[in-house]
């Protein structure tokens, strides 16, 4: 069976490396010591310090599982690889919506590194998937959750 792949960035695989040695090195270590002192506190069975530390490591322990499978299987995106007209992975695009002229800035970039407040949207949300393999000035249609939005592309940067 074939892993999935994760494409990101080298500055997205870099921020969930940085993730996981964090939650290794440092939470790990608090949360056994929360576990040790909510034991001290006699019967378990009503220690609410003790059930929220021990959810607290099942989920850090999760998350520890998740970074490590992203790292391991992440598809690093070389932007050089693209002709610089062209919508990709690792790309900052802004598009004015037509005919309004709102104009919007997005970086698309690996679901894994996904964050829409820093303006940093996955390569599967349906504004990426819209757009990727566009050139510059081209208008699309772009079909979203709360309908089609017509837009034309005016800028593509590398990041």
């Amino acid at each position: 069976m074939t892993e999935k792949l994760y494409p990101m960035t080298l500055e997205g695989k870099a921020k969930l490396e940085a993730e996981l040695e964090e939650l290794k090195v440092v939470k790990r270590k608090e949360i056994v010591e929360r576990i040790k002192i909510a034991r001290s506190y006699g019967d378990l069975s009503e220690n609410s310090e003790y059930e929220s530390a021990k959810d607290e490591q099942a989920f850090v322990e999760g998350r520890i599982t998740t970074l490590e499978k992203m790292i391991r299987f992440a598809e690093i995106i070389d932007d050089n690889n693209v002709e610089k007209d062209v919508v990709s992975l690792g790309r900052k695009i802004t598009f004015i919506e037509l005919p309004d002229g709102e104009e919007e800035s997005y970086t698309i970039v690996g679901s894994a590194e996904a964050n829409p407040i820093e303006g940093k949207i996955s390569n599967d949300s349906p504004i990426a998937k819209g757009i990727i393999g566009k050139k510059l000035n081209d208008e699309v249609v772009i079909q979203t959750p709360g309908g089609d939005m017509k837009v034309k592309i005016t800028k593509i940067e590398s990041v």
